[in-house]
């Protein structure tokens, strides 16, 4: 009797953890972003298999991939304002369109013979500037199609871990039997079952949703999304930290883990090592579904210091199957993080604003990534790669204690708890 009352308490304090999750709006969205992030994880090693098949060497596969990357980072607060303005789920059924067209006709350049390099690297940055349009609706449609958000979020973040797993194994299992120019139209597919099942949806509205009062200029909606998003202490405050973690901890570990990994364990040992982040992330992910924190991000910033693990083991030069291991429970603390992080913008930011208030937060969270990659080999030329990589599990380490001396950020609590 007891039990049964303590039930009742718990649904009267958070009805949304025993709401469905998966309703039919649900679903298609889950599809349409589980297709999607499948594409994109095939669409790189598609896209190196065809430049290097085309003869433009590493160097051309290196201005692909930046050509892919480079308008995202650049254009998603304008994605941000544009989803605002017109309706998230307009502007990523827009984008999906453009982005089969685009990459469409890159695979028919690729089927037709060898085209210049001009002609990849645009057709590719139309493709990355349609991902900076699909992106900050993301944010804006999750807590539309689910009352349970937090939810979810771990479940399209156990998703997005499989689908970084699988897309390169299914695009290199492709490109065994058939050109890089097939793959990279199988991959523009994606798109279009994605903008299918968006265009299916019913729980959110095709335009804004929200009417506005008259017709602010673009420049305008800019200045809202900023004055929104640097209105919440706790929101820019862990951006200014982790922009800081992206450039001496995330940045340096990518470039020198991963190369480390690469020459002095092989090939063969690295799949299996990203294998077990993959997996480490899909726990995350379930962990997240169960563990309700009431205060989530001062429990992200604590799972964040199981990343620490993930330098540390290459830098200790540890057995492979330890490093598997320290890598896996890297993945189920920062898979944790991100769905805290994510489910807490989504709730605590008016829906109006939410797609541009994401896009400053991913463009801010983004930013010195690259710096720190790019300096990562430089700097290990001079001090070297051990010591970097120390450097690196310290700062997740420096990270979690930033944020818990934040007030605003141990502070937070989620809403419905």
């Amino acid at each position: 009797m007891a039990g049964s009352e303590m039930a009742r308490e718990l649904r009267a304090r958070d009805p949304a953890s025993h709401s469905p999750l998966w309703t039919a709006d649900f679903r298609l969205f889950f599809t349409a972003r589980t297709t999607s992030l499948l594409g994109d994880a095939m669409l790189p090693v598609a896209i190196t298999a065809a430049v290097l098949g085309a003869g433009y060497g590493a160097s051309g596969v290196g201005y692909a991939l930046a050509a892919l990357v480079a308008p995202f980072a650049a254009l998603i607060i304008f994605g941000g304002v544009l989803s605002d303005r017109f309706g998230a789920r307009r502007l990523m059924v827009v984008s999906d369109a453009a982005r089969l067209v685009f990459q469409m006709a890159l695979a028919l350049l690729f089927l037709a013979g060898t085209p210049r390099l001009w002609q990849i690297l645009v057709l590719l940055a139309l493709v990355g500037a349609g991902s900076a349009l699909f992106q900050p609706g993301v944010a804006s449609v999750t807590p539309r199609v689910a009352r349970d958000v937090q939810k979810a979020n771990a479940t399209l973040r156990i998703a997005e871990s499989v689908t970084l797993v699988l897309g390169p194994s299914l695009a290199g299992l492709l490109l065994a039997v058939s050109s890089p120019a097939a793959v990279v139209a199988l991959d523009a597919l994606t798109y279009a079952v994605s903008g299918a099942c968006l265009f299916a949806l019913r729980a959110v509205p095709m335009g804004p949703g929200t009417k506005r009062d008259g017709a602010p200029s673009f420049r305008a909606d800019l200045v809202e999304g900023w004055r929104e998003f640097t209105a919440r202490t706790w929101l820019w405050s862990v951006i200014v930290v982790f922009m800081l973690w992206q450039l001496a901890g995330a940045g340096p570990t990518t470039t020198l883990g991963n190369s480390t990994l690469v020459t002095d364990y092989g090939a063969s040992t690295f799949g299996l090592v990203m294998s077990s982040l993959g997996a480490g992330s899909v726990l995350g992910g379930l962990v997240a579904i169960r563990l309700r924190p009431r205060h989530p991000l001062r429990a992200g910033a604590l799972s964040m210091t199981l990343w620490a693990l993930m330098p540390l083991a290459v830098g200790l030069g540890l057995a492979a199957p330890l490093v598997a291991v320290c890598y896996g429970i890297s993945g189920i603390g920062a898979a944790f993080w991100i769905v805290m992080f994510h489910t807490s913008v989504q709730t605590h930011v008016p829906q109006d604003v939410l797609g541009r208030v994401h896009a400053y937060d991913a463009a801010g969270s983004l930013v010195m990534k690259p710096v720190g990659q790019a300096a990562a080999g430089p700097m290990a030329g001079v001090v070297g790669t051990v010591p970097l990589l120390f450097v690196s599990a310290t700062m997740a380490v420096v990270t979690c204690v930033l944020l818990l001396a934040i007030p605003a950020v141990r502070g937070l609590r989620r809403v419905g708890g």
